[in-house]
């Protein structure tokens, strides 16, 4: 061995360092960005579950409101006392059925905090959605590190190391957006 291989091994010993760490971080980086996309299809899934649900409730209360109208015709034409009685007291039941679909805050199952929820969930959705892109420009960027550093080693350029930890920074950087202030920057 020649006097010129020792610090070309004590860069390569650094340069492996900084591979190690890119390594870690791009693992970090692709369980974030696998975590956030099973939580943004699971907040899309729920939000789509409770829309769905608002839905039916507003089929169901057009349905019950459509009977009562009709009872209500009929009633206004019936002169018997007793059958006009009873025709009341199931209008008065079907409001109350349909004031009760269109909000009903001890189960959070009326409409209006059906869509309350559903547009929680949208929220959540898109909150996951926008960490899953910003943790993919994270992992893109350490895996070009990687591969750059790689190649300082073959080709012996010094700047490509420089290259390489510019790009991890960069990776770095977004992996922070992602997970401290996923809203801050719009990408696509």
């Amino acid at each position: 061995m020649s006097h010129d291989a020792g610090p070309v091994e004590g860069g390569n010993k650094k340069i492996a360092l900084l591979i190690g760490i890119l390594a870690l971080f791009l693992a970090f980086s692709e369980q974030g960005g696998n975590e956030s996309q099973t939580n943004s299809l699971a907040a899309n899934v729920e939000a789509s579950n409770l829309w769905a649900f608002f839905q039916a409730k507003t089929v169901r209360g057009t349905a019950v409101r459509s009977a009562q109208e009709a009872l209500e015709v009929q009633m206004e034409l019936t002169q018997d006392p007793a059958a006009k009685a009873l025709m009341q007291k199931r209008i008065d039941a079907w409001k109350a059925t349909v004031a009760r679909y269109d909000s009903e805050p001890e189960t959070q199952e009326g409409r209006k905090e059906l869509a309350a929820r559903a547009k929680a969930s949208e929220e959540k959705r898109d909150l996951y959605a926008r960490k899953h892109d910003h943790y993919e420009v994270s992992s893109a960027a350490l895996q070009l590190a990687i591969v750059i550093a790689s190649s300082s080693i073959i080709t012996g350029i010094a700047a490509l190391v420089w290259v390489a930890a510019g790009l991890g920074v960069f990776g770095m950087a977004f992996m922070a957006i992602a997970v401290f202030a996923p809203m801050a920057v719009h990408l696509f």
